[in-house]
């Protein structure tokens, strides 16, 4: 029977795990996305979980959720909805199943559906399919059970055991859409090195959720996505945003040829940037967890000043509590590099959920006129790019920098090829010359880039002081004088201004005629690059310029955003970038699309928005 059944071919599938917070969806989607790269599929992954660190078991606000998009081809987003659900309880069912096909697959785990898990999750009748209106197909599988029978012998608990019902679950979906489990096997063996008991219970666990599939041919026909890219040449990893920004900071040091200091203080979704460059000891990365997040900042600014490539990383809330550092670095003019993974907002509001909330509060936050650049990453694979361009900025032009990423990209992951070192541009920190001693003063600056030199303390000739006072422009004393004050303003805008000559020029993706431009900036580039290209195949004329550097905006930016004549500007809040836009742009004027709901764009709603802008 198993050579009669078909196995059809797709071009994508997109798998959903649900469960509560404690039944390892992260971990099992994590796998299958691993699972999915090694064999050269393009993967788009969303982790969606609760803000509670462990809600009631089987509650409706408990529920974890675990996204993956694979395609044959080039994914831009973890999709709008999947083709195969997995519920792992009721409650899951319920909360999830909006973002299933109604032809889809629902997996459930049948012994998690009795009458007490029906009524945890607010069900009013005994059949929860039908009080749904359910029209996916169902497989009902009683997960728990088969666990519990395939590891009464190993001596583990009931508690243990049931741990494991995850790797099951993930054995029939790997099945379903015929995945060799040999790179899933290693993972385990590597996350349970210390405890091979745990390890090998889970790997016998998945190997039995994989032979369910195939010995009762659970579903009519299994399937198989196969690459049809051509990748270049390389080492591929599966990498979320988090680690890669950690990996940039890393590589923009070791190109400085300076040591790595982080203060930062813990706080979602940003702490594993913390602790990933907490790992790198050996590269010559320092971290300190510091008290609070005005400590981290201010120990930034006091590596930097001692001549460290200096690092904060923290979201929303903490960029309140570290402007007044922030503001030190901007008077000061040191190097510094400000990681804001951004979340809903205001106050604690959303903190699992991802917004665009932020912007304005990087590029004014503070008190005094304070500028600051403004990069934002575009994905979980660009964020090691966009912290690498942050670095360069920050020390290169003496300023602290704000790289915004956001809780979409920072958690999600993609395939990324390691990079070439030697492909990216050097980093040349402006250091005082040997000449110089004698006659240098500490805001003494190159005429062309108006960046001040940077001496090191303890550089024999240049002993200086600087803080948060005004500073006299030719002497560096401080300066109560209302003409030397507005020249140091001025010459500290002037200074950010010019950093616009040495970025590269905005880009527009599709037609270079298009009725209509799209705008966007930062973690929503997926969602429009995949808006634009639907639009496009269905004749429609459609443009995206998307941006990486806000604070200075590329020296085309005007010219390109006024040579069409429809231009919608979509972000996750109310406008913060597109007023930004028309305030910088004198004429400008553009559209508006706006969501701030915590969850990714959907990219249906995205293309019939933007339709209805081409026909009016």
């Amino acid at each position: 029977m198993a050579d009669e059944m078909m196995v059809k071919e797709l071009e994508e599938v997109v798998v959903r795990f649900s469960g509560d917070s404690g039944d390892g969806m992260q971990l099992a989607g994590n796998i299958f996305s691993n699972v999915s790269a090694i064999v050269g599929n393009d993967i788009c992954t969303f982790p969606d979980y609760p803000a509670d660190i462990r809600a009631p078991q089987g509650t409706l606000t408990g529920v974890s959720g675990f996204q993956i998009h694979v395609g044959a081809k080039q994914v831009y987003t973890p999709g709008d909805t999947c083709h195969v659900l997995v519920a792992m309880n009721p409650a899951a069912l319920k909360t999830q199943v909006q973002y299933c096909k109604s032809q889809g697959l629902v997996i459930t785990d049948s012994d998690s559906f009795e009458a007490k898990d029906l009524e945890k999750a607010k069900f009013t009748t005994d059949n929860p399919f039908e009080e749904l209106g359910l029209k996916q197909e169902i497989l009902e599988v009683p997960i728990s059970s088969m666990c519990k029978e395939s590891l009464k012998d190993t001596g583990l608990d009931n508690k243990s055991i049931l741990r494991c019902k995850n790797m099951f679950a993930l054995g029939l979906v790997c099945w379903l859409f015929n995945r060799n489990l040999e790179a899933a096997e290693k993972m385990l063996r590597d996350k349970f090195a210390k405890k091979p008991e745990i390890a090998q219970a889970n790997i016998k666990v998945l190997n039995d959720g994989y032979n369910y599939g195939a010995n009762t041919h659970a579903c009519v026909s299994t399937y198989k996505i196969e690459s049809k890219t051509q990748k270049e040449k390389g080492l591929y990893t599966d990498i979320n945003g988090n680690k890669a920004t950690a990996y940039g900071l890393i590589a923009a040091a070791e190109k400085a040829g300076l040591q790595l200091y982080l203060g930062s203080y813990p706080i979602t979704p940003a702490t594993d940037i913390l602790h990933e460059l907490a790992k790198h000891k050996s590269l010559g990365v320092k971290t300190v967890q510091c008290e609070d997040e005005i400590a981290g900042c201010a120990s930034a600014v006091g590596a930097s000043f001692a001549g460290a490539m200096a690092v904060t990383t923290t979201s929303g809330p903490g960029i309140c509590l570290k402007s007044e550092a922030m503001n030190l670095a901007v008077i000061a003019e040191l190097p510094l590099v400000v990681v804001n993974v951004q979340r809903g907002g205001p106050s604690t509001g959303l903190p699992t959920k991802s917004e665009q909330t932020d912007l304005l509060q990087a590029l004014y936050g503070r008190n005094g006129e304070s500028p600051m650049p403004v990069v934002a990453a575009m994905s979980p694979t660009d964020c090691f790019d966009a912290a690498y361009m942050a670095s360069k900025i920050a020390l290169e032009h003496m300023t602290p920098v704000v790289l915004l990423t956001d809780a979409f990209i920072a958690n999600g992951s993609a395939a990324w090829k390691l990079p070439d070192l030697s492909n990216y541009p050097p980093i040349c920190p402006p250091y005082v010359k040997p000449e110089m001693a004698g006659t240098w003063s500490p805001f003494q600056r190159n005429e062309e880039t108006g960046v001040r030199y940077w001496a090191v303390p303890g550089t024999e000739g240049f002993m200086h002081r600087i803080g948060g006072l005004e500073k006299c422009n030719k002497t560096g004393v401080i300066s109560t004088d209302a003409d030397n004050h507005e020249i140091m303003t001025a010459l500290r805008q002037a200074k950010v201004d010019k950093i616009a000559d040495s970025l590269p020029e905005l880009e527009v993706l599709g037609d270079q005629d298009a009725d209509l431009l799209i705008v966007g900036w930062g973690g929503t580039y997926g969602h429009l690059r995949l808006a634009m290209d639907y639009m496009r195949k269905n004749g429609q004329k459609v443009a995206l310029a998307h941006f990486r550097f806000i604070n200075p905006l590329p020296r085309n930016a005007a010219e390109v955003l006024k040579r069409y004549k429809k231009v919608v500007v979509a972000e996750q809040n109310l406008g913060q970038f597109a007023g930004y836009l028309r305030m910088t742009i004198p004429g400008l004027n553009v559209s508006q699309y706006n969501e701030v709901n915590g969850q990714p764009f959907v990219t249906r709603e995205l293309i019939d928005a933007f339709t209805k802008l081409l026909e009016e």
